[in-house]
């Protein structure tokens, strides 16, 4: 559509498709050097992944159940954009359940999740960006140098120079589809063929449940990741909220279960893995479809000059919450070296 010369024109106005901590970590990095950001997120607030479900009494951790700073980097930018009050350390105690069923420590490593819950990060993140929420992103037209966004109301937006999308691969692939870019939808086929589903199920008990850890990966047909969302900071919860994971074969396999029977499932894999036939007073399910990528391939994001065209996500960079802002880092720098 666009032809490289030597002279492109200068990206001052750029459009960001996705507000989860890629698309709104590159919305900052770019404003903070004046460019002019806009972002677009299709449901009611930003989060993406990093996402808590309303249940009685507060909310639970249905996504990402944590995340790692080992860049500096990165904790300077949450503790600048985000405020150092919306996150803080989980010190639970974690184990790994080996092949043979035992259960081992795992590696001493400082992990942190937002406070009260997940979102307050992207919540601090986005305070001050131009943030539309619920607009859903059907097409994109060029006009000349400058592309046009057109949502599903047939609302238009912009004109801008640029377009970073960070939503999920095979979401940016039907977008592009839609807007008849059809060497870039095909450029995602590999990266869709790679990503996973999961199921997640949110369990209440009245009574704390006495497990030696907080968060716990086991070797189980259905079950992947279980947390004691309660023993998080800034959780005032009566009783406990648990947090499980379905691993992404069970999940492929139950993608169009009813969410009904898939918590029924999860329920009884938990009370086997952790030995018990306490059953939960209060449950909810949520199904990712586009939880995580098991590509190799990482090349941190891609940038299709000749479109101004850009992606960035975790799954482009190795699948960690941290992941998604070093790929988002990583554009906004090969952006702003034009």
């Amino acid at each position: 559509m666009f032809n490289q010369t030597d002279q492109m024109p200068v990206i001052r106005r750029v459009a960001i498709v996705g507000s989860g901590l890629a698309g709104l970590s590159a919305s900052l990095l770019l404003r903070d050097e004046n460019l002019a950001v806009t972002v677009f997120e299709k449901s009611r607030g930003p989060g993406g992944r990093m996402a808590a479900k309303r249940v009685p009494g507060g909310s639970a951790d249905i996504g990402a159940q944590y995340f790692t700073a080992r860049n500096p980097a990165f904790f300077r930018f949450l503790a600048r954009h985000a405020g150092e009050a919306c996150f803080g350390p989980w010190e639970g105690r974690f184990g790994y359940q080996s092949p043979g069923g035992e259960w081992e420590s795992f590696p001493d490593e400082k992990r942190y999740v937002g406070i009260p819950r997940m979102t307050a990060i992207t919540r601090g993140l986005s305070s001050t960006l131009d943030l539309r929420v619920e607009t859903r992103i059907e097409r994109l037209v060029g006009e000349g140098r400058e592309w046009t966004l057109q949502d599903t109301d047939g609302n238009s937006y912009g004109p801008f120079d640029a377009v970073l999308v960070t939503a999920p691969p095979a979401q940016t692939q039907e977008l592009f589809r839609n807007s008849e870019l059809r060497t870039l939808a095909q450029a995602l086929d590999e990266s869709v063929s790679h990503i996973q589903p999961c199921w997640a199920t949110a369990l209440h008990f009245s009574q704390p449940l006495k497990q030696p850890y907080e968060g716990m990966r086991c070797q189980d047909a259905v079950l992947y990741w279980i947390a004691n969302n309660s023993s998080k900071p800034g959780r005032d919860d009566h009783g406990e909220w648990w947090i499980l994971h379905a691993n992404p074969e069970w999940s492929h396999r139950h993608q169009d279960t009813a969410p009904d029977k898939v918590a029924e499932a999860m329920v009884a894999a938990f009370q086997r893995v952790i030995g018990s036939d306490t059953r939960p007073d209060e449950l909810v399910s949520h199904r990712w479809l586009y939880a995580k990528s098991s590509s190799g391939d990482n090349p941190g994001f891609r940038w299709f000059a000749d479109h101004r065209i850009g992606l960035a996500g975790d799954w482009l960079s190795g699948g960690r919450v941290e992941g998604a802002f070093e790929s988002a880092k990583g554009l906004a720098e090969k952006i702003l070296a034009r």
